[in-house]
């Protein structure tokens, strides 16, 4: 405990391993008691420093989390952006250290204002509720970036229940809550009255997680869909190469042509590499293949369209032929990937910043869902899926989820892996059956349970068969979103605070 709460370098580097382990409480490793561990090891860092001391720890734990993390943003700059490895590096170790910052705001907070060591169990309560509110504005800020949050730890975790009451929200601050107990719970013993309420908010969510693991909150709205997705496995040099246009259409066509009879034929973003306008002959023959199979087929392309002053506008989007119906133009955009932030400044420095398809607009707020075989479906592109509040907004007017995706950009590294937890979430959220279509894996099918029934490896070519069951009624998540959430943590900050001030009069 010395190590962990002592000013300077031992206890900061401390800190940013603390930050490392959380990516191994995550996908693919799902070491998910790491997680506890790690928000112990930063919470308890923090009970003793000065607010100054405090911003320093929590820097160091971001940056400990977000190295390990998100390596993989060396791997699309480097490999796919032709910036050359040194440049790579800093600019992954400037992001890294840039993000960092999400964390070590809030612990300057929390040393500055709302830090009560003379009241643990109330400690801990502010704790939690700082730590979700770190992750929510992580989420929002400048787009947002809600990746690594510690709660999907919990995916095939005892919490996992709680994910449809309150969402990866709820997951993330029980987390918080139980590591902060867990480093009190020695303070505690010496007032029963306080060590009983203690071990009842410390045991009791982890119980009604498990006793409502596997409940199900949805029920069927028809009879199942059999579903043929595509994964083609193109390579990212190839994408985008205008000579190889006619080469991925033909392999799509194939491989619908020869696939199995499906409700619902599906390929991945931007499957068709070029604008919808110029591909409209080929989508028409697919739409007719798709109507003679009674089935509808449902493909990422990128967009044109006209803007208010007359401007052309390009947007990445998904559509639906045969039987089904309707144009779906992403909205959240992928910083860098779609588009250029400042980019009058930085397109031309690097050809990171020129890469293809990076000048898309953001598609609008209000969009009707997709339509296909009678049912609405919610979709998300790639980066969408894993913005919780944005997902569950789609998803509640939806019975069915779909994620197409390119994850080529991160290349064997383990980003791909996190993105396919983030859905599983998604999915356990919502208690909807979830399609994930990607370009080279994992192309797979999630039940309302977050599970993978059945999926496609990373890095093949071939077609994934299986069925999903179209869900109606809501998750009380999707009924209540955050709000519950932002209500409490609310409450416990304004506690938090006058408690704080009151002692410092007294």
């Amino acid at each position: 405990m010395r190590w962990i709460t002592r000013p300077g370098w031992p206890g900061n580097l401390l800190a940013l391993a603390a930050g490392a382990l959380t990516t191994l409480a995550l996908a693919p490793f799902a070491l998910w008691p790491l997680a506890l561990l790690s928000l112990a090891v930063f919470y308890g860092g923090l009970r003793a420093l000065t607010p100054k001391q405090a911003l320093w720890r929590g820097w160091c734990y971001g940056f400990g989390l977000f190295l390990a993390g998100t390596g993989w943003i060396y791997v699309s700059i480097h490999d796919y952006g032709a910036a050359s490895a040194p440049l790579a590096a800093f600019l992954t170790l400037g992001f890294c250290a840039g993000v960092a910052f999400f964390f070590a705001l809030p612990a300057w907070l929390w040393a500055r204002w709302l830090r009560r060591n003379e009241a643990p169990l109330a400690d801990a309560l502010a704790f939690a509720a700082l730590w979700l509110t770190q992750e929510a504005f992580r989420g929002w800020f400048l787009t947002g970036f809600p990746w690594l949050y510690s709660g999907y730890s919990q995916l095939d975790g005892p919490l996992a229940g709680l994910a449809p009451l309150g969402g990866v929200w709820l997951v993330s601050f029980v987390l918080a809550l139980s590591a902060a107990l867990l480093v009190n719970f020695w303070r505690l013993r010496s007032r029963p009255l306080f060590a009983a309420l203690g071990l009842v908010l410390l045991a009791g969510p982890w119980l009604v997680g498990l006793a409502l693991k596997g409940h199900a909150w949805t029920v069927p709205a028809g009879a199942p869909l059999s579903v043929a997705a595509i994964q083609g496995n193109v390579a990212q040099q190839l994408k985008w190469d205008p000579a190889q246009l006619e080469a991925q259409l033909q392999l799509y066509r194939e491989l619908s042509f020869s696939a199995q009879r499906s409700d619902l034929l599906i390929w991945p973003e931007t499957a068709v590499p070029v604008l919808k306008e110029f591909a409209e002959g080929y989508l028409s023959v697919m739409g007719r293949f798709a109507n003679d199979r009674q089935a509808a087929l449902i493909t990422g392309v990128p967009i044109r369209q006209l803007g208010p002053q007359g401007e052309k506008r390009y947007y990445n989007g998904i559509t639906v032929t045969g039987q089904g119906q309707g144009t779906y133009l992403k909205q959240k955009l992928v910083p860098f990937g779609e588009y250029v932030p400042l980019q009058d400044v930085l397109r031309g420095l690097i050809a990171f910043f020129d890469l293809p398809m990076s000048d898309f607009a953001r598609g609008p707020a209000e969009q009707p869902l997709l339509q296909a075989k009678g049912y609405a479906i919610a979709p998300y592109i790639c980066y969408e899926v894993v913005y919780p509040e944005f997902a569950a907004s789609l998803a509640a007017q939806s019975q069915l989820l779909l994620t197409v995706s390119n994850d080529t950009w991160f290349g064997t590294s383990i980003g791909p892996l996190q993105h396919l937890q983030m859905a599983q979430m998604r999915a356990l959220e919502a208690g909807r059956w979830m399609i994930r279509a990607t370009n080279n894996g994992v192309t797979a099918l999630i039940d309302p349970f977050g599970r993978i029934t059945t999926s496609i490896p990373q890095f093949q070519q071939g077609v994934l068969y299986g069925e999903v069951v179209p869900m109606q009624q809501l998750t009380p998540y999707l009924q209540w979103r955050a709000w519950p959430m932002v209500i409490l943590c609310v409450l416990l900050f304004a506690w938090a605070l006058l408690a704080s001030r009151m002692a410092k009069t007294l």
